[in-house]
């Protein structure tokens, strides 16, 4: 029996794990080019799809070598590289030397090359980096080479995957755009439980003083009772806190070498600043208030913290003795904070997802996870015990249910594996996407080239 031909062949660059790769095999593709960098990656590519992946896309530097090394191809599918848009970056743009041209690789390939359809995915800032001109850069060259374009913005969560993580979608044909339409949203709700695996062992252990954290805060939440949690970040360095930071702040103050200024104020948790040295001033402040050149705090800050003690001024019966049970000044200024995201759900924080973050320790509805991002070992979301019959880290294999990537084999190392797939792109929102677009790809590049 003759092997059926496959609808159309794709080519996957900046390929991380392959998601793309999942998402249109399963849609009757065959890949036949791919790129990755990172070794680890690279390997891994071979071992999942059968396809020698090329390493750098920058030594594909000529007209001559795209055509050379690069197959003929209908769909070109890319998430080129996000850290030179994203808001946790210095958002350089196209201006990043290392990684924020890259996108105009896909566009020599694009130029070159000629598929007839391409999708790109990208962190949603891209949509708003430089006031929407870089945005606007992307479309306009690919519009000069003929592709007519649109771009949309979507997460997991509305296709009933349980991951909130918005990502934006840019999608091209030479053919136009007349019969192509974005997906529905799905309207049920999801759950957590649906990536979860039953036989997870070995998974590295959760450091003791991040589950002592997660008491302490848990604690917190018990103790609240009927009050109305904050949406805004509970800052409790702030509980007790007096300093000035509105008209004045503790930066200035030391810029003009007038440390005495402080002797009326009160810093972390209400330690007194009184008769202090400047170094010692400094150390009894929170981070967020003695930044060097922060002479005058940014509006959204001063919010923050007013709000902040507002909330303590109005829950002080609580609060200080919950202050004096877990002395939270011991913990590092991460575990200092607290993000309720749970509004109306029980107070129970093993009831519920966690994430250990700079901004503090985030709760989640169990609903979805957080956002999967490249993430460092801290990052990775812990399941409270009610979930998943103890409190542990969300395992590699159930972070990859998140992305849709099905059973592929991952890096070995579990922080690389969390580290990629926080970079991957997720298989069911692209396949989603592709299908209305790939509509008429029903023969292979040799033939559309020829047409």
């Amino acid at each position: 029996m003759p092997e059926e031909t496959p609808a159309f062949r794709f080519i996957d660059l900046f390929a991380g794990l392959g998601g793309f790769h999942v998402a249109l095999e399963a849609l009757g593709g065959e890949g036949v080019f791919a790129a990755e960098w990172e070794p680890t990656l690279n390997a891994l590519y071979k071992d999942n799809f059968g396809l020698d992946a090329w390493s750098d896309v920058n030594d594909l530097d000529s007209d001559e070598k795209i055509t050379r090394e690069v197959p003929d191809h209908d769909v070109l599918a890319a998430g080129f590289p996000c850290q030179p848009f994203s808001k946790a970056g210095e958002q350089l743009g196209f201006e990043h030397t290392l990684q924020g041209r890259l996108f105009f690789k896909v566009f020599d390939i694009l130029r070159v090359k000629r598929p007839r359809r391409f999708i790109l995915e990208n962190v949603p800032n891209i949509l708003r980096h430089r006031g929407g001109k870089t945005a606007d850069t992307i479309v306009e060259t690919l519009e000069d080479l003929g592709y007519q374009v649109d771009v949309e913005r979507f997460s997991p969560h509305q296709f009933g995957i349980p991951q909130v993580r918005e990502r934006a979608y840019f999608v091209g044909s030479l053919d136009g755009l007349g019969r192509f339409e974005w997906p529905s949203e799905h309207k049920e709700q999801t759950s957590i439980r649906s990536a979860l695996r039953s036989d997870m062992s070995g998974l590295r252990a959760i450091p003791d003083q991040t589950l002592r954290a997660i008491d302490m805060w848990g604690d917190f939440l018990r103790r609240s009772g009927s009050v109305r949690l904050p949406s805004f970040p509970l800052w409790g360095m702030e509980f007790g806190a007096t300093y000035p930071y509105e008209d004045n702040t503790p930066p200035a103050i030391w810029r003009r070498r007038r440390p005495r200024e402080l002797d009326p104020y009160q810093g972390n948790f209400g330690a007194r600043l009184d008769g202090l040295t400047m170094k010692q001033q400094y150390e009894q402040l929170p981070s967020h208030a003695r930044r060097d050149g922060d002479l005058e705090f940014p509006r959204w800050k001063q919010t923050f913290i007013r709000q902040n003690r507002e909330f303590f001024d109005e829950n002080r019966s609580w609060i200080l003795p919950w202050l004096d049970e877990w002395e939270p000044w011991s913990f590092p200024s991460s575990f200092q904070k607290f993000e309720w995201n749970a509004q109306g759900e029980v107070r129970d924080i093993d009831a519920h997802v966690l994430q250990v973050r700079a901004s503090g320790i985030r709760v989640k509805r169990d609903t979805s996870a957080p956002a999967l991002i490249a993430m460092t070992q801290t990052q990775v979301p812990i399941l409270g015990a009610h979930i998943a019959g103890t409190r542990r880290y969300m395992a590699p294999e159930e972070c990859a249910e998140l992305q849709s990537l099905g059973d592929i084999k991952l890096p070995a190392s579990d922080l690389d594996a969390y580290k990629a797939l926080g970079n991957a792109v997720n298989a069911k929102v692209v396949k989603v996407i592709a299908e209305p677009l790939l509509a008429g790809l029903r023969v292979p590049s040799s033939s559309t080239a020829a047409a």
